[in-house]
């Protein structure tokens, strides 16, 4: 049947528009459009909402779909309730509604590790996971020597439109990045070796620069496993390498002139030295999580505040300016970032993460971890002034409730 150009489109943005909660799955939105058109396969649905995310639909699951949120800016200045626990600031918000609205040139580097396949952090998964995960997409990894695991999402079940979507998601990421860095800013990105491809070259799209990977060594859970079902018959294979490291994406947003240039003007364009002698280097040997950590932020992709601490210190080639997590979790980048005595803002959507980083981000700011790497370089605050080290009273002190707080 052939119709007119646009037909399929205004059927589909009309439902969704429409149906409660303004999110449906392909099916949902199937069946609705067949109504008012005649038969309209799923596949010509999907296909149509995939080529049109992030411009014109949101992906909020596997398979769901909801039209995009336009945010307009007006006479009125728009704030956003926040959170401040020392020199961080936690708000929570959609981070592309707060990037909408946020000032041009005012964050100096992003240090983040997002979601992935935008599945596993769905409300839907997300209950799967806190109710014992059963028949969701976090895969519980088996006891070892006593210790529980932490879940791990299966990236392996991500099909072609969920990495489409994936594209589509880090692409528009990166351009709500791009207006509100300074030039030269470091943005990294936490990562796996089986998508950090797709990410590389969707933020590449979005307008910041691809600049390398830093490595984080640590042995991981993913990996190693025997075949399936055949594990006694090929007990000497492995289907896939255990892995032993985590790809860090580094991209910068571009530079203004030399980088001396934006060094003086902007602070930024580089990497900040261990000491004169040893520059930020891109191998990162890193323990897992430890326990006391996770008992302190029980969040699934907890990183551990040695790794972090040593990130977010670096990407700050001045020791000046403000570092953003858009997907803060618990907290630990900006518990990170209090640590060595930077400016850092979070933005964290999902209620549950934003109060247990309230909790946790104190707490996590003024572990004492192997500060080795640390200690010979002279840490100095966002402002340059020496840094008062890690004394948990001075960081209660500078903790305050709700406050209103420019986008």
């Amino acid at each position: 049947m052939t119709r007119a150009p646009g037909t399929v489109r205004d059927a589909i943005v009309t439902y969704l528009g429409s149906v409660s909660g303004q999110e449906a799955s392909v099916s949902e939105i199937r069946v609705a459009v067949s109504e008012k058109l005649g038969h309209v396969p799923a596949s010509s649905i999907r296909s149509y909402l995939n080529l049109n995310v992030p411009k014109t639909f949101e992906r909020t699951g596997r398979g769901r779909y909801r039209l995009k949120k336009k945010l307009k800016k007006s006479g009125t200045k728009v704030r956003f309730l926040s959170y401040r626990e020392g020199e961080a600031q936690l708000v929570p918000a959609d981070c592309f509604d707060w990037l909408a609205l946020r000032e041009p040139c005012s964050v100096h580097a992003v240090v983040t590790d997002p979601p992935y396949g935008l599945v596993e952090y769905s409300d839907k998964e997300q209950s799967k996971l806190r109710n014992g995960n059963k028949g969701g997409i976090w895969r519980i990894p088996p006891s070892y020597d006593g210790h529980k695991r932490a879940p791990l999402p299966r990236f392996t079940v991500l099909d072609e439109d969920d990495k489409k979507a994936l594209h589509g998601f880090f692409k528009r990421l990166a351009e709500a990045l791009t207006p509100v860095l300074v030039p030269g800013a470091n943005v990294v990105v936490a990562s796996n070796p089986l998508l950090a491809n797709i990410v590389a070259s969707a933020m590449a799209e979005g307008g910041l620069e691809l600049r390398g990977y830093i490595a984080r060594l640590s042995m991981t859970m993913r990996g190693g496993d025997r075949p399936k079902n055949a594990h006694r018959e090929f007990d000497e294979v492995s289907v896939m390498p255990r892995s032993m490291w985590e790809p860090w994406l580094v991209l910068r947003n571009p530079l203004e002139g030399r980088v001396q240039d934006n060094l003086r003007k902007w602070k930024t364009g580089g990497f900040r030295r261990l000491s004169k002698e040893q520059p930020f280097g891109d191998v990162i040997r890193s323990r897992p999580t430890p326990s006391t950590e996770r008992k302190i932020a029980p969040h699934p992709s907890l990183k551990p505040q040695e790794f972090l601490r040593k990130i977010v210190r670096g990407v700050l080639p001045l020791g000046e300016g403000v570092v953003l997590d858009p997907f803060a979790g618990s907290g630990s980048t900006l518990a990170a970032a209090n640590a060595v005595g930077y400016q850092s803002i979070g933005i964290e959507k999902d209620a549950a993460y934003f109060h247990m980083a309230q909790k946790a981000i104190p707490i996590l700011g003024t572990l004492v971890v192997n500060q080795s790497s640390l200690a010979a370089t002279g840490k100095r605050r966002g402002n340059g002034q020496a840094s008062k080290g890690l004394d948990r009273t001075a960081h209660q002190k500078g903790r305050r409730p709700y406050r209103e707080a420019n986008g």
